[in-house]
């Protein structure tokens, strides 16, 4: 017997006897160029992560091959999971009041779009979003005289509710991605003339810190103490994500 668990180790490694879980590998490359940027990304935790790129919805296992696809309208950006639903923040517009600002739903199984739903309250342009408890927090875009962000928050059925001011100051084009990990809430920010890429608040949207590391095109959380954050390469539009670590000084570092 102990002969044949033995012929087991090269196999399973001595770690997954005991439970452990594989180390992550260290970049996971999407599938394919696109014709915009990344705007941000989903995943289940598990085998799948969701890819939003301006006109493009992929998804792909962890190897990066593309499971499905589905094209859409400019601009869709950032995107959560929550069930068997993908939800996609879009606008028109983005930086000045009076966007057309939108929710499309997507089956997370095939990507045939369900329905898509209005969110007028994100007047500056709803660029991304995520959820916590049952609700969901869009967030979005900010002309440049304002000091504050806004994440605007609604129920399940994305019945609006209230929204939430950050004392940020000015961050360049607002929030371009969110994500509730670990308790917390990470934004991810372009960085301009000094200001900051990455804004943690705790579970009530009270800011804690301000970061130079800047997830702006993507982040998801992967187990406690654990995220994807999306970077490009190559040809415009390649997307890859690599593993990350929380980190009090710096936000975050490359996970060991």
């Amino acid at each position: 017997m102990l002969g044949g668990i033995m012929m087991l180790l090269p196999i399973l490694g001595i770690g997954a006897l005991h439970g452990a879980e594989p180390e992550s590998p260290a970049e996971i490359i999407c599938e394919g160029q696109y014709t915009g940027h990344l705007q941000g990304i989903a995943g289940n935790g598990v085998d799948t992560i969701y890819w939003s790129f301006t006109y493009t919805v992929v998804k792909t296992d962890l190897e990066g091959r593309i499971l499905a696809s589905v094209d859409g309208p400019y601009h869709h950006g950032d995107i959560c999971l929550a069930g068997d639903k993908l939800y996609v923040a879009w606008s028109n517009k983005f930086n000045e009041p009076g966007a057309d600002s939108k929710v499309y739903i997507y089956s997370a199984d095939d990507l045939s779009l369900l329905t898509v739903v209005p969110v007028p309250e994100a007047t500056f342009g709803a660029g991304g979003m995520d959820h916590q408890d049952g609700h969901f927090f869009i967030i979005g875009g900010l002309p440049h005289e304002y000091e504050e962000n806004y994440v605007y928050e609604y129920d399940g059925e994305l019945n609006y509710l209230r929204t939430h001011v950050l004392p940020s100051g000015h961050t360049h084009l607002g929030i371009q991605t969110a994500c509730f990990h670990d308790d917390c809430w990470w934004f991810g920010c372009y960085q301009k003339d000094g200001s900051p890429g990455l804004l943690k608040a705790d579970r009530d949207l009270k800011l804690i810190g301000a970061y130079d590391i800047s997830p702006a095109i993507g982040l998801i959380g992967w187990g406690e103490g654990r995220f994807w954050m999306a970077k490009h390469f190559g040809e415009k539009w390649q997307a890859k994500v690599v593993p990350m670590a929380p980190d009090e000084k710096l936000g975050l570092i490359p996970a060991r």
